[in-house]
């Protein structure tokens, strides 16, 4: 009897562990993906500003210095400079803000924004998507030069083979 009610209780755990687990998982998608939503809107709001009002780089630079004082003390963390002009930068690099959503986190998307070659930027986001890369894997591939590894790569074979590399992390 007290051997059943032990494989029940272990059962009954296993159980719970797992939809909370997965509830948990669920809502963390969810709050990056409106996350990375807000911050592109956020972008948009300022290019499109910029736009209208033909603001110049010297200008818009103030204008994103004041607002991110302004933004931090009346909503708090999470708009400063730095964040607002990737918000920026952002919203003018991904018109198609839904093939991002979902996949990375704001600060995997932070550190592709570094990388100026679209090509190059294009291949860490596909790969980072696809292979659950952490930050800080990401950060090691780009810093490892995989992308321009695989350029040099002659031939199929050698390109899957440096890929392989890449996800047993060498």
């Amino acid at each position: 009897m007290e051997k059943a009610l032990n494989n029940i209780d272990k059962s009954l755990l296993e159980s719970i562990k797992h939809i909370v687990l997965s509830a948990r998982k669920s809502v963390f998608q969810k709050v990056n993906q409106e996350l990375i939503l807000t911050y592109w809107q956020i972008g948009k709001e300022i290019v499109e500003t910029e736009q209208k009002n033909n603001i110049d780089n010297q200008t818009s630079r103030q204008i994103i210095l004041n607002l991110s004082k302004q933004l931090t003390n009346e909503i708090g963390k999470g708009f400063s400079r730095s964040n607002l002009f990737n918000m920026r930068k952002f919203y003018t690099e991904y018109r198609n803000v839904q093939s991002l959503t979902g996949h990375l986190t704001w600060t995997h998307i932070c550190e592709l924004l570094i990388i100026e070659d679209k090509d190059k930027r294009s291949f860490y986001e596909k790969e980072c998507a696809n292979a659950s890369w952490s930050i800080r894997e990401l950060k090691r591939q780009i810093d490892s030069s995989l992308y321009e590894r695989l350029l040099l790569s002659q031939g199929k074979v050698d390109r899957e083979n440096v890929l392989e590399l890449a996800r047993d992390g060498q």
